[in-house]
């Protein structure tokens, strides 16, 4: 662990102007805050926070980031107050220090709740301050390091999939392949033992075989480019186990990754990368299809470098990336290395546009599993570039489709897209795009996002902003709904309703606006009596309540049965007063009652069949429809006026389908008997707004 000395000789080292007193301050703050407390190592627990301050000087960040990673745990672990450490070390860490300070002591959520709120929280705070991001990473990855002191195996799991999932590609995104490769390699340890030590023992045994074979390679590439008058530095390594993995993944065996070994080449200029590049494709030869330019197109993540793949000598192929030295930094340390990111004031910039759709995606989020899905679709890093018409370039994941390039573009542009060109020629909007397509996106006005889409967009922000766009329209068709049914209810009222009245009315019932009641009334969440008591107190007092009604219209009666035993409308055909029925009574199980032709009969060999009728009670029976709907505006309220109209109660109403053209729903109908429930369907398929509808 960083002696206090030592840590301010670090920043003094590099920030010459760094307040020493501040740091010393911070340094013992956070030893008194975490006192007596342990880890699981036995090692203080004040030892984290140091350890992670140290990381934050390898990258050479301000002092207000090291003074952060001081106290990130002091809020959530020790008595210290954000209010606190705002007296003591200003409004500026105090919000870097809330940014960071995870929700993990919010018991009431489930793990995946609190895993999204403490996502949530973090990508919020990471849009206003990059350094957030910075020290949540250096966090993790030193727990990762000390993850195996943890005893129970189902939480060091749990640990190893949430960095797998979420810190290694956000790491990924802001360009730290350093962390990233270590944060992967430690996760991946506790996920795969087995593969871990298979890997890494057959590396191992490569690597004492090796007989110096890696510095030859090395030194014959430098001789190649020296001869050609570059001065380069050559180096060469293991490729990461974890990358060995997923290739094994894909059915590659050990021994058909044969690039175990690569090479980095660093170069003075610019020039020189291309100059390299042209030597080693001239000495060796390439491999077709393994080539890529990253310093003409960069990744999203201001990654840069060129990469190829050569046959060497007997036939053994290498790795090769060909970079400045200046790239070298940005690419293993990403925005920390970045001078923009070690002074005060620090946000996004373009290089992390992304951050801006990680924010939309939270806002568009309905709960804990979409935030975590949305965004870890967003995170992941598996790209090909596509062009606007102007030549714009937009980064998408592969398998991306027109739909995921209208959403990267614009919100609007995805939410009105109707058709797509790809390269001048008209293509469906499943298709999914390839490397270097020039897309041009069809819209109309008049269109919005379809529920069908989710089975072929790949992208985080599209999925987040369909979501949000279908829910937002059956919310105004619930609200329809909803309004057609507060018109018949305030037709009851002894006086006519004003705005006034509505407004009342929202207040009494706790909801925020006049559309919340109308979507209230269409859901059921309010009664009638409820609603007229809440627009005109006392309206509802002289209508019968439930502990008024006459005891034979609480319930259907039976005949057939013995007085006192209880029955069941099945479920299956829910048979109507004037259905021919049937009782079947089976052991420990009581009497179903079934329409005479349900198909269910059939399994009711092991019953006793009853011979039953329906009694003089027959108020509360629930017939079954579906009906499918043409898919425009009105329709859905249209539907539910014929039941208003019919004295019909809607029971249960679902969506089962929806695509372009038409809607199809099934509904329970608290109906009187089988002639009432004929007339409602006779009225569904006469109207203009009904394809079809039968009784289920």
């Amino acid at each position: 662990m960083l002696r206090q000395y030592e840590l301010v000789e670090r920043v003094k080292a590099y920030d010459p102007d760094a307040d020493e007193a501040v740091l010393n301050r911070a340094y013992v703050y956070t030893v008194q805050k975490h006192g007596s407390q342990k880890r699981a190592s036995g090692d203080p627990y004040f030892s984290h926070p140091v350890e992670v301050a140290g990381l934050m000087t390898e990258l050479k960040l301000d002092q207000a980031t090291i003074v952060t990673a001081l106290l990130h745990d002091t809020v959530e672990d020790t008595l210290a107050t954000i209010e606190e450490v705002e007296k003591l070390f200003g409004p500026e860490v105090a919000r870097l220090v809330d940014g960071v300070t995870k929700l993990s002591k919010i018991e009431a959520m489930t793990e995946n709740e609190r895993a999204a709120e403490n996502l949530r929280k973090f990508l919020l705070a990471m849009s206003e301050d990059l350094r957030v991001l910075l020290v949540k990473l250096a966090d993790r990855l030193h727990n990762m390091r000390t993850l195996h002191f943890i005893k129970s195996e189902e939480k060091r799991r749990r640990i190893a999939r949430e960095t797998m999932d979420i810190y290694a590609p956000l790491a990924e995104r802001v360009g730290m392949y350093e962390y990233m490769r270590e944060m992967q390699l430690l996760a991946f340890e506790q996920l795969e033992p087995e593969g871990y030590a298979t890997i890494t023992g057959r590396l191992a045994q490569i690597r004492s075989q090796d007989g110096g074979q890696v510095d030859a390679i090395a030194f014959s590439i430098k001789q190649a480019l020296a001869e050609a008058g570059l001065r380069v530095e050559v180096s060469g390594r293991e490729k990461h186990p974890y990358s060995i993995w997923k290739m094994a993944e894909r059915h590659v065996s050990f021994e058909q990754i044969t690039d175990i070994m690569a090479f980095r080449v660093i170069t003075e200029t610019l020039d020189d990368c291309y100059r390299a590049l042209g030597v080693l494709h001239r000495t060796w030869q390439m491999i077709p299809g393994r080539f890529k330019d990253y310093l003409s197109t960069p990744k999203s993540n201001g990654y840069r470098s060129l990469h190829t793949a050569l046959i060497f000598e007997n036939s053994m192929r290498m790795e090769v990336q060909i970079r400045t030295n200046s790239m070298h930094r940005t690419n293993e340390f990403g925005l920390a290395a970045h001078s923009a990111y070690k002074q005060g004031g620090v946000r996004p910039d373009g290089r992390v546009g992304w951050l801006r759709d990680l924010i939309e995606i939270v806002d568009a989020s309905h709960d804990a599993e979409e935030l975590l899905e949305h965004t870890r679709l967003a995170i992941y890093q598996d790209r090909i570039f596509a062009f606007t018409p102007k030549g714009a370039l937009h980064q998408l994941p592969k398998g991306a489709t027109p739909v995921d390039f209208a959403y990267a573009v614009h919100t609007d542009l995805g939410s009105m897209a109707v058709g797509a060109k790809v390269n001048g020629r008209h293509i469906p909007l499943r298709t999914q795009l390839n490397n270097g397509d020039v897309v041009e996106i069809i819209k109309s006005k008049t269109s919005s996002p379809q529920l069908s889409w989710l089975s072929f967009v790949v992208t985080g922000k599209a999925r987040a902003s369909i979501r949000r766009a279908v829910r937002a329209k059956e919310r105004a068709e619930i609200a329809a709904i909803g309004r057609k049914l507060f018109d018949e209810i305030a037709s009851r009222l002894p006086a006519k309703v004003g705005r006034k009245a509505i407004t009342e009315a929202v207040h009494r019932l706790g909801l925020e606006d006049e559309e919340d009641l109308m979507v209230a009334i269409g859901t059921a969440r309010f009664d009638d009596r409820q609603v007229m008591e809440a627009l005109v107190p006392g309206s509802a007092a002289a209508l019968p309540g439930p502990e008024d009604w006459p005891k034979r219209d609480r319930a259907i009666s039976i005949r057939g049965l013995t007085p006192g035993v209880g029955f069941k409308l099945a479920d299956c055909c829910h048979p109507v007063p004037g259905d021919r029925i049937v009782g079947l009574r089976r052991p420990k199980a009581g009497v179903e009652v079934h329409a005479i032709d349900c198909l269910q009969l059939a399994d009711g060999a092991d019953a006793d069949w009853l011979d039953v009728s329906w009694g003089d009670r027959t108020t509360g029976a629930v017939g079954q429809i579906r009906c499918v709907l043409y898919n425009r505006p009105g329709t859905l309220a249209e539907m539910t006026g014929i039941f208003a109209n019919a004295r019909a109660n809607i029971v249960r109403l679902e969506m089962t389908q929806r695509d372009d053209l038409f809607g199809t729903y099934e509904l329970d109908l608290e109906v009187t008997d089988l002639a009432h429930l004929t007339r409602i369907v006779s009225a569904l398929r006469a109207s203009e707004a009904v394809a079809s509808a039968e009784r289920i």
